[in-house]
């Protein structure tokens, strides 16, 4: 949805819900000192922090090429694509169409790794799993509006509770789309050792987590799909709109639960687990070529002219939207770099700065419409694919 839209309902309901006396759970949050070897469906193995080298790292490392090539045949001695794909709540219809417009072109390739933050993490297992899931994937931008993900809370529960709106719409849809079979065929590509990774932010530790949907699917635990409807359902929980989603957890056989939101909250995209030294990663697999990294970022990038009111509203609106924005730039910098570092070709697509249509409510059908239409026809017609971040002037010495 859109940022200043959502963050219009937050502004808002911001005191009477800091004043609320009650909660919506009773909680029993997982104490920082058993963080560290917290498990998930009885393993330490489905997620990492995202803001620290996974400590398993080095295991990786050590497996033998037979090991590797066995574990990665998708991966291993072939050419990598990895397609990264941020938020932008109702914009992310553009990254919708622009990949159903490759798949009409012909061209469009096997994702080796596929990431999604927010609106992202919606559209990122249809993208894992190719064309054939196209038509799923343009149903969830095309057939939906606001009515059908925002179901307002009574002002009471507002007041008293942890969000503005009931998430019953989102989990509905996830219910319809993120099935048994998707969650197999899923399953089916992480065997070949193919990625799908889903941001979230843990909030009581206050940091980054990155879940590897396609181990969870593989698991064959009764409670993985549930699990990864709640993910993608954290992913794209704005805090204050959306409730927080809290995650079970077990650590010295006591369940604990911890509360995770909008994958946004920290970073609008990413490409891979920071602190890896990917180079290493495409020696290790034998990469043929130059791998190549597509990022989808579901947002307009150039600057948008507004006279704010001198009123609390609109300045905290426009002074969040703003900082959001450049909090964008910042993510697509540090890939642009690291890219670079690790001899990985960048590709970036946004929406361009022609598109004029106004969406007049945040899940606006016409509005989302349009922008997939656009999408489609760009990515049909082979999208321009941008070398660089929009702003940033490569020196040509060393990585810059």
């Amino acid at each position: 949805m859109k940022n200043r839209q959502i963050l219009f309902i937050i502004m808002f309901l911001a005191t009477p819900m800091i004043l609320g006396c009650s909660h919506i759970k009773t909680r029993n949050p997982l104490p920082q000192d058993l963080s560290a070897g917290a498990q998930v469906l009885g393993s330490d193995r489905m997620r990492m922090w995202g803001d620290r080298t996974p400590t398993y790292l080095q295991e990786w490392f050590e497996l033998p090429r037979v090991e590797l090539s066995a574990q990665y045949p998708a991966l291993f001695n072939s050419e990598h694509n990895y397609l990264a794909i941020s938020g932008g709540g109702a914009n992310g219809a553009f990254g919708a169409g622009l990949l159903l417009g490759w798949t009409e072109r012909g061209d469009r390739p096997e994702f080796s790794i596929v990431t999604g933050v927010s609106t992202g993490a919606l559209t990122a297992p249809f993208a894992f799993l190719g064309s054939g899931y196209d038509e799923q994937l343009k149903a969830v931008y095309t057939t939906i509006s606001t009515k059908d993900i925002l179901k307002k809370r009574s002002k009471l529960k507002i007041i008293t509770g942890d969000s503005a709106v009931n998430p019953e719409g989102l989990q509905k849809m996830l219910i319809k789309y993120i099935n048994q079979d998707l969650m197999e065929a899923i399953a089916s590509e992480h065997s070949k050792g193919r990625l799908l990774l889903i941001g979230t932010v843990n909030l009581d530790a206050g940091r980054p987590v990155i879940w590897n949907i396609g181990k969870i699917a593989a698991s064959e635990n009764p409670n993985a799909l549930d699990l990864i409807r709640d993910i993608l359902l954290a992913s794209a929980s704005i805090p204050g709109v959306f409730p927080p989603v809290f995650m079970e957890v077990q650590s010295n056989g006591v369940t604990y639960d911890e509360m995770h939101v909008d994958g946004g909250t920290a970073s609008q995209v990413f490409i891979y687990p920071t602190g890896v030294d990917w180079s290493k990663v495409i020696e290790r697999l034998e990469v043929q070529g130059t791998p190549r990294a597509y990022i989808l970022r579901n947002s307009r990038l150039e600057p948008e002219w507004k006279n704010v009111e001198p009123k609390l509203r609109d300045i905290a609106l426009r002074s969040t939207d703003t900082l959001i924005k450049n909090q964008s730039f910042g993510d697509l910098y540090y890939i642009y770099l690291r890219n670079k570092q690790d001899g990985v070709d960048f590709n970036l697509a946004f929406i361009p700065e022609e598109f004029k249509v106004k969406s007049k409510e945040p899940f606006d059908p016409e509005y989302m419409g349009k922008l997939f239409d656009l999408g489609y026809q760009m990515g049909k017609q082979g999208y321009p694919w941008k070398n660089v971040p929009p702003g940033f002037q490569p020196t040509g010495k060393g990585l810059y």
